[in-house]
């Protein structure tokens, strides 16, 4: 008998359906899987019959085939063995069902027959309403993540035989329901406070500019300044994430495997520090088959590289596609795959190899050179702001008074953030740092004064085209956070003030 089951496999952060075909015939006892599966789902047949027999089935005596249709895309991972289970018992005529067609079903089986979770299953929910499917059938622990998406039943099972018994309807499972808007009304986490760091005003400026467009973000000083701790509590002043945007954040993080059992959303920015001895595959994604890296982990949050020369050059200069595109294409022999990498880079670095400020610096003019020449000039054209950070006064330090708080500092960041939707209605931009020509050109308008004092930047700076660009957006929030229409003369001042340190320092 045949039987034939709806499921999916995940393919870059999206989903494909594929139909699980079993047919149970005669010949000796054997379970054959076609269809380009890989070792993962080769290897089902073993837990597949030994979870049957655990669940109190029984295993088919004869030959049976197991056909993963469209025969050419590559199938990977265990998220097959519960509908190949299920196939086998409809197959086999230990079980009837009249709704299979009904529900799209993944799920990894163990040998005691319990439902393991799977990776992506958010993915998977998308594509099962996409194709029409009234519900999905999913481990208990990925619930309430495939719940997310709206207008579709989402059946949790913890073992092959409530599966089994689900669908031939003598046992009932309440589907999961979650409140995507309760989950964002959870208060955000305050362990980390600008108020904790003493002094540093100028800094704390720029990282609330940065926060307010999405800018990049380049902190440079001596050791002990205090750059992990200023880069750290970055996230505690950006705004939330935007439903869309916590999607999206969601099914990359759920492919990875990152997110934790029973977490519905990702409701946080993300926050990735990867360890300077990172390879490209690592930040950028790839290995045999591509899989997202650090930068698409921190898609729609930060990327935080401290360190930044200690990086291999070939790394970072890697990243000069995505930073401009907001996103990443990985080609490898088994295919091509683009993720979404939408981010904001924030680095952190000593001005020479002892740490010093180039004037205090006992290394030699050669060494500091080689040492900025990690580098690139291209990569710095791509963060907007460069910011010394200096060594904190004792009077700052033993300041008994508190800082201000994050929350007073991200209240401003929203309110900039809001106007900057508003200005974008209809566009596929969030925020000021992804304005294009277009856009620079339409919302930032130069008057006379203004323009001549951007000119003779440019000038005796060295500045290149990107760099006036960036001086243009970084203006534009600022002016933003003010509330002010239009970019006066002050705004972008402020603007050039972040492009001066790179040319002091570089050139």
């Amino acid at each position: 008998m045949l039987a034939q089951i709806l499921s999916a496999t995940v393919q870059g952060i999206d989903a494909s359906p594929i139909e699980v075909e079993v047919d149970s015939g005669y010949g000796n006892q054997n379970i054959v899987i076609v269809g380009l599966p890989d070792a993962a789902v080769k290897e089902s047949r073993d837990r597949v019959f030994t979870a049957l027999v655990n669940s109190s089935f029984r295993c088919p005596l004869g030959r049976t085939t197991v056909n993963l249709a469209p025969a050419d895309t590559r199938k990977e991972g265990p998220s097959f063995d519960l509908p190949i289970a299920l196939g086998i018992l409809v197959s086999s005529e230990q079980m009837e069902s009249s709704v299979l067609d009904r529900y799209l079903i993944v799920g990894e089986l163990a040998l005691t027959g319990a439902v393991r979770p799977v990776k992506g299953a958010l993915a998977i929910a998308v594509c099962a309403k996409a194709g029409g499917c009234k519900g999905v059938l999913v481990p208990a622990d990925n619930a309430a993540e495939a719940a997310v998406v709206e207008g579709l039943e989402v059946i949790p099972v913890r073992n092959l035989r409530e599966a089994a018994l689900f669908l031939e309807g003598t046992e009932a499972i309440e589907p999961v329901r979650v409140d995507t808007a309760a989950l964002f009304r959870q208060a955000p986490d305050e362990d980390l406070d600008l108020a904790d760091v003493k002094g540093q005003e100028s800094v704390k400026r720029a990282l609330e500019i940065a926060a307010a467009g999405g800018h990049n973000l380049l902190l440079i000083g001596p050791p002990g300044t205090g750059k992990s701790m200023l880069a750290k509590r970055l996230p505690s002043i950006l705004p939330p994430l935007t439903l869309p945007e916590a999607l999206e954040t969601t099914q990359i993080h759920s492919i990875v495997g990152l997110l934790a059992a029973g977490q519905a959303l990702v409701t946080r920015r993300p926050f990735r520090s990867p360890h300077h001895t990172a390879s490209d595959a690592g930040l950028l994604g790839g290995n045999v088959h591509p899989t997202p890296g650090e930068i698409s982990i921190a898609h729609h949050g930060v990327l935080f590289l401290d360190e930044l020369p200690e990086f291999k050059r070939s790394v970072l200069e890697t990243m000069r596609q995505p930073l401009e595109e907001g996103r990443v294409t990985i080609s490898r022999a088994a295919g091509t795959m683009t993720f979404p990498s939408q981010f904001m880079l924030v680095a952190a670095m000593n001005p020479t190899p002892d740490g010093k400020m180039p004037h205090e610096s006992r290394s030699s003019p050669r060494e500091i050179q080689a040492y900025l020449g990690r580098v690139s000039g291209p990569l710095l054209d791509r963060i907007d702001l460069h910011v010394e950070v200096p060594a904190v006064k004792f009077a700052d330090m033993s300041r008994a008074a508190p800082g201000e708080p994050s929350r007073t500092v991200r209240e401003r960041v929203i309110a900039a953030r809001e106007i900057q939707l508003r200005r974008f209605r209809g566009r596929r931009l969030l925020a000021n740092a992804r304005m294009g020509p277009r856009e620079l050109k339409e919302f930032v308008e130069l008057d006379e004064a203004t323009h001549t004092l951007l000119k003779h930047a440019m000038t005796d700076l060295n500045l290149s085209a990107r760099a006036y660009d960036r001086i243009l957006k970084v203006a534009r929030t600022i002016a933003d956070l003010e509330g002010r229409e239009g970019v006066v003369q002050e705004h972008v001042f402020e603007a050039i003030q972040y492009r001066t340190l790179d040319r002091q320092i570089w050139g």
